[in-house]
């Protein structure tokens, strides 16, 4: 497969919110032509960004979207520095700017960084040449979670327009419920959140008008044909927002009980890491159901595609 040729109109990947739908498709048919790449039985290579240099510049920890990254630029033939802010000179009162003019000096052609102030990646792009991937930025956005996960419904329905998808747990404090909400909703899909009330931010309502608020998971669950659950972020004061883990589990977990009022082909998706038994049970988590695993893995040939595109923007294919 050749993905169709297409000239990638920005230089940055900050967000979905600036995306067009065609932006999303063009993405999203770049990661099927590299999904075979990844399939190949032997040299999972090609030499799309050869005598690129791409800088991990990572101030969260990470484990599927640092590895995803590492693995893609690889795949990619690209120059990768790994840098680790533990033992830079972050620690002796450098600024962030200061440290990506440094890292600007050494001229890279991609920078992909975590950071957990919402804006983080925004400032970078103003001040640097080089492109700038958002691998997360606080509770703002994650936007290759949000195109892993519309690739991977994709390839299960075929289609992401007039799907029914369930976001449930931690809405309030959510990165990847925004950038999902961007990209489902301008894909045509209908988005239903599900959430206690104190994790279901009313500001929210104002900026996506035609996406459902509620509190009652069982009404919802047999009109979706994804669930997709989110793990409750204690670590940004998420405890503080609900009675208890025993009053979460009784209304808000997806376990066998709750999996029985769902569509038999129900997709059951999580952008991890998950709190097993808590907002999903072991046995729907490894279930017939899951996707999760799935996601993983389109999560390499996603991230190929944006690399690929922003570092050749003028249209040029790779089979």
């Amino acid at each position: 497969m050749v993905a169709e040729r297409y000239a990638f109109p920005h230089k940055h990947l900050l967000g979905i919110e600036p995306l067009s739908p065609r932006d999303i498709t063009a993405i999203l048919n770049q990661a099927a032509a590299f999904e075979e790449v990844c399939e190949r039985p032997e040299i999972k290579i090609v030499p799309a960004l050869r005598k690129r240099v791409v800088v991990n510049l990572f101030f969260e920890n990470s484990t599927r979207t640092r590895n995803s990254f590492e693995i893609a630029q690889k795949r990619l033939s690209a120059e990768i520095i790994n840098f680790d802010a533990d033992t830079s000179s972050l620690k002796k009162g450098e600024t962030l700017i200061d440290t990506a003019m440094n890292l600007q000096a050494m001229h890279p052609d991609l920078i992909i960084m975590r950071h957990s102030a919402p804006g983080a990646h925004a400032l970078l792009a103003r001040h640097m040449q080089a492109s700038i991937v958002n691998a997360g930025d606080g509770a703002h956005e994650h936007p290759t979670q949000a195109l892993l996960d519309a690739y991977t419904l994709q390839k299960k329905f075929g289609r992401i327009e007039g799907l029914k998808i369930a976001i449930v747990g931690d809405i309030r404090h959510s990165r990847v419920v925004r950038s999902n909400l961007w990209l489902l909703t301008k894909m045509g899909a209908k988005v239903t959140l599900v959430g206690p009330p104190t994790l279901l931010p009313k500001e929210m309502k104002a900026t996506w008008p035609d996406v459902e608020f509620t509190s009652d998971f069982e009404a919802v669950i047999p009109q979706q044909d994804a669930i997709m659950m989110l793990r409750v972020q204690f670590e940004r004061g998420t405890g503080g927002f609900i009675p208890g883990q025993g009053e979460y589990i009784r209304f808000f977990q997806l376990n066998r009980e709750r999996m029985k009022m769902a569509k038999p082909d129900v997709a059951v998706l999580h952008p991890g890491p998950i709190n097993r038994g808590l907002e999903i049970t072991s046995e729907v988590a490894d279930g017939p159901n899951n996707l999760i695993l799935d996601q993983v893995t389109n999560g390499v040939p996603v991230r190929m595609a944006v690399m690929y595109l922003l570092c050749n923007p003028h249209g040029e294919t790779v089979p």
